[in-house]
């Protein structure tokens, strides 16, 4: 089963208000109601509770059976023999031991099956609760860049606003032209309507991670405005190495091609006879009441019968089918190793590809930055020339819309270099989902 501890690589590293969602508690939160990783922890259960002597066949069955019946039967005749009319009673029952001896060794064949059947269902529920947290903390991380894009909306509006509210009065004072304010005015409304694009983006964001919580999908959150990205401690073939030995789709995989292999023995134990030891016990209790003047007294009969006894079956043909299941059985082994190749060398591939998608976005992390801090700057120099009157109203909504552009192009940036860090580590299976 999961080990109880929440990996270190997800925390936020910061100390938030107790009002504030951080990454641990979507995890936690989400462990505990998401219903994928409750379906997936039942499957485990059930595989659990399929592991036994009595499912693999080894113990014998018990039945017991119980009859009873009431008849009438009206009768004439001129036999001197006859009952008349009667009315009987009828009341049986039956015990039937049935225990298998031999089954060509399925019953051990079984019973290791449903053993690695099990170890199965236990490995794809971890994979399913790896891809759910992936997804919780995708969702979450997603929220925190639409909240910090709102942030820059709702910046954008506001100096636009003001740019307005200048070229207005510039207007009614007669010092500037239409021109000029009609523009700020559409790109007042531009703003705005970007404002109220985002708003929805920020909802749905918002909705998206609540349905992966389990919660109803218009719970408010609240989330810290920052994303920050763990560095990665490990190389090419240091990461390469880890998934290889935890990856949880490869571990499911190899456990896959382990159960294909039990399957064939499987497919093998119809060609040996089957042995199995019988014991049947009965017991039989009749009474009749007749009309008849030569029958005063009830007629009762008791019966008891015994039966102990081996029963051999060995089937000699039956169309083949036995011969088609076990070659179908070994292709299906061979379908297995071949799944677990390609898992292999995609596995290998993504890891290249995703370690070298986050270097690239770590790079470009750098560059957005640098421009960043340059629109700001372009942006308070053209800010103040406007306010001289020594640059216009569409130099200064150039660098308005330069920051703007940085500065989005920046959180998606970071944002898309988190989710790379993560995918990373799900490769590599190198954290620990609690239970």
């Amino acid at each position: 089963m999961f080990k109880a501890l929440i990996l270190a690589i997800f925390l936020i590293g910061l100390s938030f208000a107790q009002d504030y969602m951080t990454a641990e508690d979507a995890i936690r939160i989400g462990l505990k109601n998401n219903f994928d990783i409750q379906i997936a922890r039942n499957d485990v259960k059930i595989a659990e509770n399929n592991i036994g002597k009595g499912t693999a066949g080894f113990l014998p069955t018990l039945d017991l059976t119980g009859n009873y019946q009431k008849s009438r039967t009206d009768q004439d005749t001129n036999s001197p023999f006859s009952f008349g009319s009667t009315t009987s009673d009828n009341l049986g029952g039956r015990v039937t031991l049935n225990w298998t001896l031999f089954d060509g060794f399925g019953m051990f064949v079984n019973n290791d099956q449903y053993k690695q059947l099990a170890v199965l269902g236990e490995y794809q529920s971890r994979d399913i609760i790896e891809t759910t947290v992936v997804a919780i903390l995708s969702a979450f991380f997603n929220l925190v860049q639409q909240e910090q894009l709102l942030d820059v909306a709702i910046s954008a509006k506001e100096i636009s606003k003001t740019r307005l509210d200048k070229e207005k009065v510039k207007q009614d004072l007669g010092s500037a032209s239409s021109t000029d304010y009609w523009n700020a005015q559409v790109s007042y409304n531009n703003d705005n309507a970007t404002l109220i694009n985002q708003e929805l983006r920020r909802l749905i964001a918002q909705n998206d991670l609540n349905v992966l919580l389990g919660r109803d999908a218009d719970t408010p959150i609240q989330v810290a405005k920052k994303i920050l990205i763990p560095d990665l401690a490990y190389n090419y073939e240091e990461i390469l190495e880890l998934a290889k030995k935890q990856n949880s789709r490869l571990i499911v995989a190899k456990q896959s091609k382990k159960v294909a292999d039990n399957n064939v023995s499987l497919s093998s134990i119809y060609f040996y006879p089957r042995l199995s030891f019988i014991a049947n016990y009965g017991y039989d209790e009749r009474s009749v009441n007749s009309d008849s003047p030569r029958f005063e007294d009830p007629v009762e009969t008791i019966s008891r019968d015994g039966i102990v006894g081996l029963n051999l079956t060995f089937n000699i043909f039956n169309g083949f089918r036995d011969k088609i299941d076990r070659q179908n059985a070994r292709l299906e082994a061979q379908n297995q190793e071949y799944v677990l190749q390609d898992q292999e060398n995609k596995i290998a591939s993504a890891v290249r590809e995703k370690l070298e998608t986050f270097y690239k976005r770590m790079e470009l992390i750098d560059l957005e930055e640098q421009n960043v801090i340059a629109a700001e700057k372009n942006l308070q120099l053209n800010q103040d020339r406007y306010n001289i009157g020594a640059a216009s109203s569409l130099e200064f909504r150039d660098a308005q819309v330069n920051l703007i552009r940085s500065q989005s192009t920046l959180i998606v940036a970071r944002f898309q270099a988190r989710i790379t860090r993560l995918e990373i580590e799900q490769l590599m299976g190198n954290w620990e989902i609690p239970q």
